[in-house]
């Protein structure tokens, strides 16, 4: 068997954790830096680094039969849908379940990474140490770097992003208020539904740019999730075409709750997914509007000619996939887009992955663990991706599969069905990999720097 090489991960939660575990497991030597003082990044409620976008009430919103590690089954005890205490929970005995600690580095912020002229890397921490590395794993997440719109005007009253919100009266006294939220997606129907209660005594707006399909999390009292699956053997075009109308026969339009008509087919962006907000618009809790046209001190003109006065808005409208310890010439993600083999390898730099930068449908946890088991492969030299002209072509060619059909947003840019995903590394990458490494041999990716780590 080929030496390994030694390798940096960058980050400690999901994607850090998975790719940690399956590098222990195929005998690859690692150090794994974290920020903060603790693992779980995103699901850290609270994480010191500034890093988890979780609120206080956040349930995830993919049931635990879906979002349950294969290598490490989510306890029964749990329920459908996870609080994000329970998700903590079982990262961290997940981590304790294979010694995942014992490669980690707390409390070591990597501020800078530098790809050597010869090959491999050199890890700058914020205690002013250097390191050095032959193979580099970037697993920072993409939920931290808040996205704001550029609305015309000002905004004279308070304003946060959904990133920093906790609850009613954190970091913000979200009661008595006329509040504006902007946006959506899952996060912001949610903050909506909770503001919305009559006990907060809040008059709440919700506003949208393009709509959205509203789907529910039971059907006939089973997890959704637990009854739909894409099926790899048939285009995905056509499932998408016979699924256009389930989530009007499922929830209704949303033009019934006062919702604008979306922009979109169901599954041209993504579905906001929740049992409560129809209700709340139904009950009149919540007034529906559409897009901000501009902001005049507390005064929000929409699209659509009407305006009214808020002190609070909430920017539920998404992140910026940033790297902070990349110089920005050497490699950036402009409007969330990076593209990457399989979501994974740049195709000219051999010595570089990167593990959970995609918004996996219908479940993130498998989708990165799939991932981590195809990267442990090709550090431990049983896996070789195709030439770089071949990875560009496939990359091109998945990007029309799994992105193109979906509205031109940053948001979107990282689409990818996990089902399909999974069936093709299974059955054909990690097969095709193996012939690749019998016929070329392994990419030669040890002893680029040493072993100075």
């Amino acid at each position: 068997m080929t030496t390994a090489p030694t390798t940096c991960i960058i980050g400690a939660g999901i994607s850090g954790l998975c790719a940690g575990k399956m590098l222990s497991d195929y005998a690859v030597p690692h150090v794994c830096f974290e920020s903060s003082d603790r693992i779980g990044g995103n699901w850290a409620f609270g994480n010191p680094n500034g890093h988890s976008s979780a609120y206080r009430s956040l349930h995830i919103d993919t049931s635990k039969h879906r979002l349950s590690l294969k290598d490490f089954p989510m306890p029964e005890h749990y329920a459908d849908f996870p609080h994000h205490s329970e998700i903590k929970e079982y990262l961290d005995d997940y981590a304790d379940a294979f010694g995942l600690r014992d490669n980690i580095r707390f409390r070591s912020e990597v501020r800078h990474a530098r790809r050597l002229p010869g090959g491999g890397w050199e890890i700058r921490t914020g205690d002013d140490q250097v390191h050095h590395f032959d193979f580099l794993v970037v697993a920072n997440g993409h939920h931290w770097d808040p996205r704001l719109p550029d609305f015309p005007g000002e905004f004279t009253g308070e304003a946060i992003h959904s990133h920093h919100y906790v609850d009613p009266t954190d970091p913000l006294e979200l009661r008595g208020k006329r509040i504006l939220v902007v946006g959506l997606g899952n996060s912001g129907a949610d903050i909506t539904v909770e503001l919305s209660q009559r006990a907060h005594d809040n008059r709440v707006v919700l506003s949208t740019r393009s709509s959205a399909w509203i789907v529910p999390k039971y059907v006939m009292g089973i997890p959704a999730d637990k009854l739909f699956a894409t099926i790899p053997q048939i285009p995905l075009s056509w499932q998408r075409r016979l699924l256009r109308r389930s989530p009007a026969l499922m929830t209704g339009r949303p033009e019934r709750f006062g919702l604008p008509t979306p922009n979109h087919h169901f599954l041209q962006a993504h579905p906001t997914q929740s049992q409560e907000l129809p209700v709340r618009l139904g009950s009149g809790d919540v007034t529906a509007k559409p897009d901000v046209a501009r902001l005049d001190g507390r005064r929000v003109h929409f699209v659509d000619g009407s305006s009214a006065e808020f002190d609070v808005i909430v920017y539920a409208t998404g992140y910026n996939i940033t790297f902070p310890f990349f110089a920005p010439e050497f490699l950036s993600a402009p409007d969330n887009r990076l593209p990457l083999y399989k979501r994974m390898f740049h195709p000219e730099l051999d010595d570089l992955a990167f593990v959970g930068f995609a918004q996996a449908t219908p479940t993130l946890f498998p989708f990165i663990e799939c991932q981590a088991r195809l990267l442990a492969a090709y550090l431990r030299g049983l896996y070789r991706p195709p030439p770089p002209a071949e990875m560009r072509r496939v990359i091109t060619s998945d990007e029309q599969r799994f992105v193109a059909h979906f509205n031109d947003r940053p948001r979107h840019t990282q689409q990818v069905d996990y089902f399909v995903y999974e069936h093709e590394i299974r059955t054909r990458e990690l097969p095709a990999g193996h012939r690749r490494v019998r016929e070329r041999g392994p990419v030669p990716l040890a002893g680029r720097v040493g072993s100075r780590a």
